[in-house]
C-alpha cells in the first residue's frame, strides 16, 4: 500500500472514532425546579378543575357597588341636570362669550309652581 493510502485510511478512521465519541444531549438549559414533577401535575390538575377559570372579570354579571347616594336623589339631580336650558353651552362655545343662565329650570319652575298652588287657599 502506498503512503498515500496509508495516511489517508489513518485520517479517516481517526476522523470515524472522534465522531462516535459524541457527547449526550442534555437540552439546551439545565432543568431547575423547586417542585417534583408529581407536585407540578397535581398542581395543573387542580387548576384546570377550579370553576370560573378562564372568565374574564365582569362576564359573570354585574358587580356590586357600594352605594353613597339615595337613588331617588341621583334622579332626581339627573332630570334636573338634563332640563337645564343652557346644558351644553360653555364659555368657549362662542369667542369671548360668558354663559350666563337667564331662563329658570323647568324642574324648578314646576316645583316652585306646586309649592305655590299647595298654599293657596
Amino acid at each position: 500500500m502506498p503512503l498515500a493510502q496509508l495516511i489517508a485510511v489513518g485520517s479517516f478512521a481517526m476522523l470515524a472514532a472522534a465522531g462516535a465519541k459524541a457527547e449526550s444531549y442534555e437540552g439546551v438549559h439545565a432543568p431547575v425546579s423547586a417542585m417534583s414533577r408529581a407536585d407540578v401535575n397535581a398542581e395543573a390538575v387542580r387548576t384546570a378543575a377550579a370553576p370560573d377559570q378562564n372568565v374574564v372579570r365582569g362576564s359573570r354579571g354585574p358587580e356590586t357597588v357600594a352605594v353613597s347616594t339615595d337613588r331617588a336623589r341621583v334622579i332626581a339631580e339627573a332630570v334636573r341636570t338634563a332640563a337645564a336650558p343652557d346644558q351644553n353651552v360653555t364659555s368657549g362655545s362662542r369667542v369671548n362669550s360668558k354663559v350666563i343662565s337667564t331662563m329658570q329650570n323647568p324642574v324648578d319652575a314646576r316645583a316652585a309652581a306646586a309649592r305655590d298652588s299647595g298654599n293657596r287657599l
